[in-house]
């Protein structure tokens, strides 16, 4: 995240600024409740291991399952974007059992901006759970784990 002046320059968020923020902004809620996240462990002052957890999106073959997803924010963050892997199995076109989600097959990933953020990722996970080549697709038994 950058912050605009009036003179042309822009100021570069450190960090941990911009990891405190997406935490509080993660402990208030987002939206309408499906999709949260927040930090693994409190005590890791380097903010890098979180939870994410997505409620499938209606009228699909993941209504009211609940996902759980591991976020890993390297120390490249939020140059780079974190790992993403889901902890509870599903099948989508951007995910692979043994390397999470598929940066090269998840746009949001592929094309990462500085400025986006652990809950674009989620909310981005969520409308692809609605896209029509994800919404029918055969899923594992709920409860199942990678």
């Amino acid at each position: 995240m950058t912050l605009g002046s009036s003179g042309g320059s822009s100021v570069v968020v450190p960090r941990n600024f911009r990891l405190l923020e997406e935490l509080e902004r993660g402990e208030k809620g987002i939206g309408d409740g499906t999709v949260s996240y927040g930090m693994d462990d409190a005590d890791d002052i380097l903010m890098r291991s979180w939870t994410g957890t997505i409620i499938g999106p209606h009228n699909t073959v993941h209504e009211g399952r609940i996902y759980q997803l591991k976020l890993f924010c390297d120390k490249d963050y939020p140059d780079k974007p974190p790992s993403v892997r889901f902890h509870s199995r599903i099948n989508m076109t951007c995910v692979t059992p043994d390397t999470g989600v598929d940066p090269k097959k998840f746009g949001l990933l592929a094309n990462w901006q500085r400025s986006y953020t652990m809950e674009e990722i989620l909310t981005q996970l969520k409308k692809e759970m609605a896209a029509p080549h994800n919404r029918k697709l055969v899923q594992p038994p709920e409860g199942t784990f990678f």
